[in-house]
């Protein structure tokens, strides 16, 4: 990696003959996942590959080199000024080229549906997914790495491991501006020939033909006080991390200590209630879970099946529940204390190191009394925003037409209103089933929507008609710990399987929908492997308890 700097008068040129974290995963080659400018590699990449290269006359800044790179030095330093834009060169501008943004369910399995069709030879597209994570998340087995029953690579391979044997190239780096031009000049039409742009964080900038939004959902945290800054939510991998490490280091500081761990979760819908039992069965006699919600119920929307089982198993595990309360703000004890203000809680002893948090609840109906909380940990589970309206558009008049909550609203096809070359799906897309409903933003809706939009991509790349997308509930699921859960199948009325039962066929069935064939034959054998241990070692541990109390009666 070479930096080369000519002064001119007093002005400088920088000459940047790097390249941006572009990476063809074709016959296994792997990942390298550098974002231009901020962190700089080389990997033997020829810099003519990026040859459209914008050089800017900018201030020059001191840039201090260290020798850690593989081919040379690496820059410790760079004014955000120096974001020169490079384009994306695809591989044969003659072909599709297809752009997917988010590499959740919705974007990596539209990739992979996309790879498994069949094309023409000269209609096969190239396909480049940008995410800015070097890993995909398969997020409803998140609760199992708080509780140990799986390891990190299982439910969060890197791309680069998924996408080795693909042509799909991934590009790990953010989203900032989307410039559709499908709409100009033909008004929507399906004959539309143009795509449009899309502006990355790190200055790469890529021209597409077709373009798909999945982008997810951030956790909305920003409507209560004290929430952004106290409240971890749970829906990415760092999420999960952080929960993680926060348990086991309560867990360390407060070993052999009279003490009880006190963990607030707000929000009893599938994902609080899923929480609410992990942590509960993780923590056993040395905690106190306390569930909040605004409803008077737990998951409202689940089967009557699926909500008894969780009830039961939150009744077992002592998890309190906070039914009919919102938080209304969140603040540090030590704040409360500090202005003398008189709470309902007598005492706040702390773990030495941890801050204690004070959560005020506020009924939800009138005549309630408020309640004052305590807790070691707040963890957050209620709302989510889609991130589509924070991108920057570009200055046209035609933009993504979203809905109030963000969502890019959609035709039956997947494909956004006024733009014929723009899909969207998952948490993106605002498309209503036939009572008029939004979808949920689920997994499961997410499978299926990738599987159409491959397909309508393909119809629509091969001048086929597309086909409407129709949401096939196949049933609900909910972990509920280690070895329970609850699953209540749409096919056979008034079925739920639960407990050790129903475990076992929720594992089953995520596990014949990780996103590869590979990575499914290691996980399964991963699974089996740590099933035949755990069996082993309970049958030593009964046969080890039958003994000795043969060996006391006979005494």
């Amino acid at each position: 990696m070479q930096i080369s700097f000519s002064i001119f008068s007093e002005m400088s040129h920088i000459a940047l003959t790097a390249s941006p974290t572009v990476v063809a995963f074709h016959r296994g080659a792997k990942q390298w996942s550098t974002l231009f400018p901020s962190s700089w590699r080389s990997r033997g990449i020829n810099p003519s590959s990026f040859p459209n290269s914008t050089r800017k006359r900018l201030p020059l800044r001191f840039f201090a080199s260290g020798k850690n790179g593989i081919n040379g030095g690496v820059v410790d330093e760079i004014s955000e000024t120096v974001k020169a834009h490079t384009d994306f060169v695809w591989p044969d501008n003659k072909k599709p080229r297809v752009c997917i943004l988010g590499g959740g369910f919705g974007g990596l399995y539209t990739a992979l549906r996309l790879e498994s069709l069949q094309w023409p030879e000269d209609k096969k597209p190239h396909i480049a997914l940008v995410d800015q994570s070097e890993r995909f998340v398969f997020k409803p087995l998140l609760y199992e790495l708080l509780s140990g029953e799986v390891d990190e690579w299982e439910i969060a391979p890197r791309f680069s491991d998924l996408l080795a044997n693909t042509g799909v190239q991934f590009l790990k780096d953010k989203v900032k501006v989307l410039k559709p031009s499908d709409h100009l000049g033909v008004n929507g039409s399906n004959a539309s020939t143009r795509g449009g742009t899309v502006h990355l964080e790190s200055g790469l900038h890529i021209e597409y033909d077709w373009l798909v939004l999945a982008l997810g959902a951030e956790a909305k945290l920003e409507v209560v006080p004290g929430a952004v800054e106290f409240a971890i939510p749970f829906s990415t991998l760092e999420d999960a991390r952080k929960v993680n490490n926060r348990l086991t280091i309560l867990e360390r500081k407060t070993f052999g200590k009279d003490y009880q761990i006190s963990v607030a979760i707000v929000g009893c819908g599938y994902s609080g209630v899923e929480l609410a039992a992990t942590v509960a069965e993780r923590l056993q006699n040395k905690g106190v879970v306390r569930a909040i919600n605004v409803e008077t119920t737990i998951c409202p929307t689940a089967p009557p099946g699926n909500r008894e089982a969780a009830l039961k198993v939150l009744s077992s595990r002592k998890v309190e529940l906070l039914l009919g309360y919102f938080v209304n703000c969140i603040r540090r004890a030590s704040e409360l204390e500090s202005t003398n203000t008189p709470t309902e809680v007598e005492s706040v002893e702390t773990v030495p190191g941890f801050e204690k948090y004070i959560l005020e609840l506020q009924p939800a109906e009138r005549g309630v009394q408020r309640k004052i909380i305590e807790a070691d940990l707040v963890l957050w589970t209620v709302g989510s925003k889609p991130p589509l309206p924070h991108l920057e558009y570009s200055d046209v008049p035609f933009v993504i037409p979203l809905n109030a909550r963000g969502q890019a609203e959609t035709d039956e096809t997947l494909r956004v209103k006024g733009h014929p070359r723009i899909f969207a799906l998952g948490d993106s897309s605002a498309l209503r089933d036939s009572t008029g409903r939004i979808l949920p933003a689920t997994a499961q809706v997410a499978f299926q929507q990738a599987d159409f939009t491959g397909w309508n991509l393909w119809a629509a790349i091969n001048g086929r008609p597309l086909l409407p997308f129709r949401f096939q509930n196949l049933g609900e699921m909910i972990t509920l710990g280690r070895s329970d859960a609850a699953i209540t199948p749409s096919f056979i009325e008034g079925l739920t399987l639960e407990g050790p039962v129903g475990h076992t066929a929720r594992k089953i069935a995520y596990l014949m929908r990780l996103p590869t064939d590979e990575h499914r034959l290691k996980v399964g054998i991963s699974w089996l492997t740590k099933s035949a241990v755990e069996s082993v070692s309970l049958l030593q541990s009964t046969l080890s308890k039958v003994l000795s109390d043969s060996s006391a009666r006979s005494d």
